[in-house]
């Protein structure tokens, strides 16, 4: 199988090699969107055996998601991956995921820290992600128990359907409700998330759910 693993980075140049080197040697290609940093990201995580696109700008996660998205529509390619640049992620949960789409009848499989494990995370991060999974709920009736985890397997096919508007952390809702638009197969799985002092400096604050609330708002995604 050809398998992408679809990586936005924004001065990660501290951890993104390692990413991508256990990437790499767990068999994936992995392409890595350097979204305008102002590091060695490009350089960090092209030495490691990454492809990688660069922003001259930085534009914001879904903006860097999209680029990796219609880079892999000239490839061969049966599943695409989206993983997070900081290291909160396992190598390990990619091929759990895909073995779940060997009965042929799912389209996407979304990782759920909250039916696996989320080592050292804080409350206020709890909370914010519940928020988002209620804001699902009650908007677009989908019932999802982590609706804003970076970590996804797609079909190639739903992928590159994809058309991602929301240049910054609004893209996890626009994701979520494309692929309920789309009547997409979605199953989720157990994840391991791995909180660090790192990760949590890069994350997302509470600050920042008012400005994803105005992106969601401009976009059009309340309807």
């Amino acid at each position: 199988m050809n398998i992408w693993v679809v990586t936005p980075a924004f001065n990660e140049g501290e951890v993104v090699a390692a990413v991508v080197r256990e990437v790499v040697q767990a068999g994936y290609n992995i392409v890595v969107i350097d979204d305008g940093s102002t590091d060695d990201t490009a350089d960090a995580a092209f030495a490691e055996g990454a492809h990688v696109l660069t922003h001259p700008i930085n534009l914001g996660q879904g903006a860097a998601l999209q680029t990796g998205f219609d880079y892999l529509k000239s490839m061969p390619v049966d599943y695409v991956v989206t993983f997070d640049a900081d290291g909160q992620h396992c190598v390990s949960d990619i091929g759990k995921a895909l073995e779940i789409f060997r009965n042929g009848e799912v389209d996407v499989v979304l990782g759920s820290r909250f039916l696996g494990a989320a080592k050292n995370m804080p409350d206020s991060r709890k909370y914010l992600i519940k928020a988002a999974v209620a804001f699902h709920r009650i908007l677009y009736g989908i019932d999802l128990t982590d609706s804003h985890n970076g970590f996804r397997v797609l079909s190639a096919q739903i992928a590159q359907r994809l058309q991602i508007r929301s240049a910054g952390m609004a893209h996890a809702t626009e994701l979520v409700r494309s692929f309920h638009q789309m009547q997409a197969r979605i199953v989720e799985m157990p994840v391991t998330i791995r909180y660090t002092d790192y990760s949590m400096a890069k994350g997302q604050k509470m600050s920042s759910s008012l400005r994803i609330l105005k992106d969601l708002f401009l976009g059009g995604l309340f309807k």
